[in-house]
């Protein structure tokens, strides 16, 4: 090749190449990376040491194992935060693929999403004023002008709400708040004689306020689990053979090791 030929050969080149430099500068596409599929899940981040907000993140349990199922099934964890009422029913439209919120099994959450296999055990407990005349679960019962405060949708809601003859206490004597915290201040401000929530967000929020206690006694018992939609049955497969396998490798009760002392 004679000296002329070569540099209009590498004239043409550099072209070429400046050409593609100034489209992709210019929002040219640019090769595609292959991007993990998504894995929505809903849940209220108000409720540590389960779930909570560190600044603009996620942090809790919950979080951190929904992290780890999402590596275990190659997809991508994106966290909703949205009221509690309203996970069962975005997870039953399609709107999120699961929720996991402290969320416990029951008969009527049955009948609209399927649920995984537990994951962690909740205690529900009750918060009074340090200077209360509740000493015990039974002085609950005593006095029927007694307003009893509740995270909306809960299971303290579901079961505080019910009869008395259905162990409950009236539903004239619960007052419902959006999150824990709120009931808790209506309970430091004299609005409420006692709130009923799940011990380990229970111990955090005494913690964080003077003047509150914690009856001894366990209010009620119960199996957290991951709820799914009815319909996606290959989801809950794989999130509960993601469960099994970090429960076999110790690694559900490492993070909750991490977060309960």
């Amino acid at each position: 090749m004679n000296k002329k030929l070569l540099v209009k050969v590498l004239s043409v080149v550099l072209a070429l190449v400046l050409g593609m430099t100034v489209l992709w500068a210019c929002g040219g596409e640019e090769p595609q990376v292959d991007e993990k599929p998504e894995l929505i899940m809903a849940t209220n981040a108000a409720f540590p040491p389960y779930e909570f907000k560190e600044g603009d993140s996620f942090a809790g349990i919950d979080v951190d194992i929904a992290t780890l199922i999402a590596e275990k099934l190659g997809m991508e964890l994106v966290i909703k935060d949205v009221e509690f009422g309203s996970i069962v029913g975005g997870v039953q439209s399609g709107k999120f693929d699961m929720g996991m919120a402290g969320m416990t099994v029951t008969e009527e959450r049955l009948e609209s999403v399927n649920f995984s296999e537990s994951y962690a055990t909740g205690i529900q407990v009750v918060i009074v004023a340090e200077d209360s005349t509740i000493t015990s679960l039974d002085d609950m019962l005593a006095d029927g002008s007694m307003k009893y405060g509740v995270q909306q949708d809960t299971t303290g809601d579901i079961y505080a709400s019910d009869t008395v003859e259905n162990g409950g206490y009236g539903e004239e004597n619960v007052i419902r708040y959006k999150t824990g915290a709120e009931a808790v201040q209506a309970l430091k401000a004299g609005k409420l004689d006692a709130v009923i929530i799940d011990n380990e967000p229970a111990k955090s929020f005494v913690a964080a306020n003077e003047g509150l206690r914690i009856l001894e006694a366990e209010w009620a018992v119960e199996d957290y689990a991951i709820c799914i939609a009815k319909e996606n049955t290959e989801l809950l497969e794989k999130v509960n053979g993601a469960l099994a396998e970090l429960e076999a490798e110790g690694k559900i009760q490492e993070i909750i090791d991490t977060y309960i002392k």
